[in-house]
């Protein structure tokens, strides 16, 4: 088992788009970022790896590749906007992270190649008409969110296996979400569980939903994967905290930020596999014929001092299979 510190340490770079009147190199191509999060060091991390890839792969930034990035700060509703700049700066490939994200890129255009770094149900959401046959201008990445349900119901029993009554938080905003619900509500009631579905529209609805939790008795929570709650993941962690809730998370930052667990696709290696789709594009390659690719790595957090917060023993066989243990 690898045990790693809660403090991580991020560069921070710079997502700035150039000046107007900067000249850009003859052959250099540009590249968009569509991001419906916001440009925090947990977000910039993984665009980093892409750029990485990228730069591994022969791009090197001031040369022969620019990158425009764009991003919403949790704001849905600005994504249009976003992505229709990023249309007329008549970038090479837009690539996208999140439902939300990809669904406006793709609204923005039909011709320029969108790639999808990370997202839940690229089928079900309506991006493409496959997996294998992405057909169009989209393609990409999944993270298997909506088949990561009942895993991760799951491992939510490993930890409190009396547990009747679960609540399960959405994001209302966000396609994606809603469709990862219905595997969690699928799975809940294969294993006798009660759920408790609540959705909230922006951060200021958790309080709400909160209280209601805790009047019906809820004995654990399950956080749907969501742009928006990714943004008050911290939030989140103390709520959860406060009202005395074992809590399952959709990405490994909710348990670096103070969640009790998270289970998910390497999202690390999922941005570092999309720089390989923007270079087979940029090389002449059509999305239309290159399939979605699922995850290969997926991993476990747990955080140990959250779990004794909780008064909540976990099982060393769960211990041993966790890819991150935060004590």
């Amino acid at each position: 088992m690898r045990r790693i510190g809660l403090a991580v340490v991020v560069t921070l770079i710079l997502f700035a788009a150039p000046l107007a009147g900067e000249a850009q190199q003859a052959g250099t191509r540009r590249i968009g970022f569509l991001e419906t999060s916001s440009p925090s060091p947990a977000r910039v991390q993984l665009w980093e790896a892409l750029r990485q890839r990228l730069r591994e792969l022969g791009y090197l930034e001031g040369q022969n590749i620019a990158f425009e990035s764009r991003f919403a700060e949790g704001k849905t509703d600005r994504l249009p906007g976003l992505a229709a700049e990023l249309v007329a700066l008549k970038v090479d490939v837009i690539v996208t992270s999140g439902t939300p994200a990809s669904l406006a890129a793709k609204q923005a255009t039909l011709t320029i190649p969108i790639v999808m770094a990370q997202l839940a149900d690229p089928v079900g959401s309506g991006l493409v008409a496959s997996l294998g046959r992405p057909g169009g201008n989209v393609t990409g990445l999944s993270t298997q969110d909506a088949d990561l349900s009942g895993k991760r119901l799951g491992l939510l029993k490993e930890v409190v296996p009396k547990v009747s009554r679960i609540a399960l938080l959405t994001d209302e905003t966000n396609p994606g979400t809603v469709l990862i619900a219905k595997g969690t509500q699928a799975a809940a009631h294969s294993a006798g569980v009660q759920l408790q579905s609540l959705g909230v529209r922006d951060p200021g609805e958790l309080d709400r939903a909160f209280s209601a939790m805790k009047e019906a008795r809820a004995g654990a929570l399950i956080v749907e994967s969501s742009s928006m709650l990714f943004t008050s993941r911290t939030r989140l962690a103390d709520l959860a905290l406060k009202n005395r809730l074992p809590t399952m998370f959709a990405q490994r930052e909710y348990a670096e930020g103070g969640g009790l667990m998270a289970y998910s696709a390497d999202f690390l290696d999922l941005f570092r596999r999309t720089a390989t789709y923007v270079d087979k594009i940029l090389k002449g390659a059509k999305p239309a014929d290159l399939p979605v690719e699922q995850p290969t790595k997926y991993e476990l957090v747990i955080n140990l001092k959250t779990a004794k917060a909780l008064g909540l023993k976990i099982p060393q066989s769960l211990l041993l299979r966790a890819e991150q243990v935060i004590e």
